[in-house]
Protein backbone atom coordinates (compact mmCIF):
# COMPACT_ATOMS: atom_id res chain seq x y z
CA UNK A 1 0.00 0.00 0.00
CA UNK A 2 0.85 3.25 -0.53
CA UNK A 3 0.18 6.51 1.58
CA UNK A 4 0.42 10.42 0.43
CA UNK A 5 1.72 10.99 3.80
CA UNK A 6 3.40 8.21 5.03
CA UNK A 7 4.93 6.43 2.01
CA UNK A 8 5.07 2.74 1.24
CA UNK A 9 3.64 0.70 3.85
CA UNK A 10 3.44 -2.81 4.72
CA UNK A 11 -0.35 -3.77 5.06
CA UNK A 12 0.88 -4.66 9.01
CA UNK A 13 2.21 -0.70 8.88
CA UNK A 14 -0.94 0.45 7.78
CA UNK A 15 -3.30 -0.99 10.31
CA UNK A 16 -0.84 0.02 12.87
CA UNK A 17 -1.08 4.02 11.30
CA UNK A 18 -4.99 3.29 11.09
CA UNK A 19 -5.05 2.42 14.60
CA UNK A 20 -2.91 5.44 15.96
CA UNK A 21 -5.05 7.33 13.94
CA UNK A 22 -8.01 6.74 15.88
CA UNK A 23 -6.35 6.33 19.20
CA UNK A 24 -5.57 10.08 18.75
CA UNK A 25 -9.23 11.14 18.80
CA UNK A 26 -10.94 7.71 20.33
CA UNK A 27 -13.86 10.10 20.89
CA UNK A 28 -14.69 11.02 17.25
CA UNK A 29 -17.05 9.43 14.73
CA UNK A 30 -14.96 7.62 11.67
CA UNK A 31 -16.09 6.19 8.28
CA UNK A 32 -14.16 3.57 7.09
CA UNK A 33 -14.63 3.20 3.07
CA UNK A 34 -12.86 0.86 0.87
CA UNK A 35 -13.09 2.02 -3.03
CA UNK A 36 -11.84 0.66 -6.30
CA UNK A 37 -11.52 2.74 -9.87
CA UNK A 38 -9.71 1.24 -12.74
CA UNK A 39 -8.49 3.08 -16.03
CA UNK A 40 -8.19 1.45 -19.43
CA UNK A 41 -5.09 1.90 -21.45
CA UNK A 42 -2.86 -0.68 -23.49
CA UNK A 43 -4.24 -2.56 -19.97
CA UNK A 44 -6.21 -1.72 -17.24
CA UNK A 45 -5.10 0.04 -14.46
CA UNK A 46 -6.81 -0.72 -11.10
CA UNK A 47 -6.34 1.35 -7.80
CA UNK A 48 -7.45 0.45 -4.39
CA UNK A 49 -7.96 3.16 -1.91
CA UNK A 50 -8.52 2.45 1.98
CA UNK A 51 -9.81 5.95 3.52
CA UNK A 52 -10.41 6.76 7.41
CA UNK A 53 -11.95 9.65 7.78
CA UNK A 54 -12.21 11.77 10.86
CA UNK A 55 -15.88 13.44 10.67
CA UNK A 56 -15.26 17.19 11.27
CA UNK A 57 -11.39 16.58 11.10
CA UNK A 58 -9.68 15.26 8.30
CA UNK A 59 -8.57 12.05 7.45
CA UNK A 60 -5.88 9.57 6.21
CA UNK A 61 -5.66 7.57 3.08
CA UNK A 62 -3.63 4.39 1.50
CA UNK A 63 -3.93 3.27 -2.03
CA UNK A 64 -2.93 -0.06 -3.85
CA UNK A 65 -2.07 -0.03 -7.72
CA UNK A 66 -2.00 -2.97 -10.23
CA UNK A 67 -2.10 -3.17 -13.54
CA UNK A 68 -4.16 -6.50 -15.30
CA UNK A 69 -5.33 -7.36 -19.04
CA UNK A 70 -7.27 -4.80 -20.62
CA UNK A 71 -10.97 -5.30 -19.36
CA UNK A 72 -12.88 -3.74 -22.57
CA UNK A 73 -16.77 -4.83 -21.03
CA UNK A 74 -18.43 -2.24 -18.57
CA UNK A 75 -20.15 -5.13 -16.13
CA UNK A 76 -16.99 -7.07 -15.82
CA UNK A 77 -14.76 -3.85 -15.13
CA UNK A 78 -17.69 -3.01 -12.52
CA UNK A 79 -17.90 -6.71 -10.86
CA UNK A 80 -13.76 -6.50 -10.93
CA UNK A 81 -13.52 -3.62 -9.13
CA UNK A 82 -16.27 -4.30 -6.41
CA UNK A 83 -14.78 -7.96 -5.74
CA UNK A 84 -11.26 -6.26 -5.52
CA UNK A 85 -12.61 -4.01 -3.08
CA UNK A 86 -14.72 -6.69 -0.95
CA UNK A 87 -11.61 -8.43 -1.04
CA UNK A 88 -9.79 -5.21 0.91
CA UNK A 89 -12.95 -5.03 2.84
CA UNK A 90 -12.76 -8.56 4.52
CA UNK A 91 -9.30 -8.51 5.23
CA UNK A 92 -9.31 -4.81 7.08
CA UNK A 93 -12.70 -5.64 8.92
CA UNK A 94 -10.21 -8.81 10.34
CA UNK A 95 -7.29 -7.07 11.55
CA UNK A 96 -9.13 -3.95 12.69
CA UNK A 97 -11.36 -6.20 14.80
CA UNK A 98 -8.63 -7.85 16.17
CA UNK A 99 -7.50 -4.58 17.32
CA UNK A 100 -11.28 -3.47 18.82
CA UNK A 101 -12.10 -1.26 16.22
CA UNK A 102 -15.23 -2.11 14.51
CA UNK A 103 -16.92 1.24 12.85
CA UNK A 104 -18.23 -0.95 10.30
CA UNK A 105 -16.58 -0.50 6.95
CA UNK A 106 -18.58 0.67 4.08
CA UNK A 107 -17.92 -0.11 0.27
CA UNK A 108 -17.59 2.76 -2.25
CA UNK A 109 -18.65 2.07 -5.87
CA UNK A 110 -18.12 4.00 -9.19
CA UNK A 111 -21.32 3.93 -10.45
CA UNK A 112 -24.28 6.27 -10.44
CA UNK A 113 -27.68 6.74 -11.14
CA UNK A 114 -26.90 8.38 -14.52
CA UNK A 115 -24.11 6.09 -16.15
CA UNK A 116 -23.58 3.14 -18.59
CA UNK A 117 -23.31 1.01 -15.11
CA UNK A 118 -26.96 2.24 -13.74
CA UNK A 119 -28.30 -0.88 -14.36
CA UNK A 120 -26.05 -2.42 -12.16
CA UNK A 121 -26.50 -0.93 -9.12
CA UNK A 122 -28.81 -3.04 -6.99
CA UNK A 123 -27.01 -6.43 -8.00
CA UNK A 124 -24.02 -4.39 -6.97
CA UNK A 125 -25.59 -3.46 -3.60
CA UNK A 126 -27.15 -6.48 -2.66
CA UNK A 127 -23.61 -8.53 -3.17
CA UNK A 128 -21.87 -5.91 -1.03
CA UNK A 129 -24.87 -5.92 1.82
CA UNK A 130 -24.78 -9.91 1.73
CA UNK A 131 -21.45 -9.59 2.51
CA UNK A 132 -21.75 -7.38 5.92
CA UNK A 133 -20.85 -4.39 4.34
CA UNK A 134 -22.36 -0.41 3.42
CA UNK A 135 -22.48 0.52 0.22
CA UNK A 136 -22.25 3.95 -0.99
CA UNK A 137 -22.59 5.17 -5.03
CA UNK A 138 -22.36 8.18 -6.34
CA UNK A 139 -22.69 11.18 -5.58
CA UNK A 140 -21.44 9.47 -1.88
CA UNK A 141 -18.35 7.44 -3.12
CA UNK A 142 -15.55 9.25 -2.98
CA UNK A 143 -12.87 6.72 -1.92
CA UNK A 144 -13.63 4.86 -5.82
CA UNK A 145 -14.78 7.98 -7.45
CA UNK A 146 -12.30 10.70 -6.54
CA UNK A 147 -9.52 9.16 -4.32
CA UNK A 148 -9.10 6.36 -6.61
CA UNK A 149 -10.00 7.73 -9.53
CA UNK A 150 -7.12 10.63 -9.32
CA UNK A 151 -4.74 7.68 -9.04
CA UNK A 152 -5.81 5.97 -12.19
CA UNK A 153 -4.96 8.54 -14.31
Amino acid sequence: MYSPTYGKVTYEEMIDIIKNFINKAPQSTYNISVGTDSQNFDYTKIVVVVAIHRIGNGGIFFYDIKNVKRITNISQKLFYETSNSLSVAMRLSEALEKEGIDFGISIHVDAGKNGQSSKLIPEIVGWIKACGFGCETKPNSYAASSIADKYTK
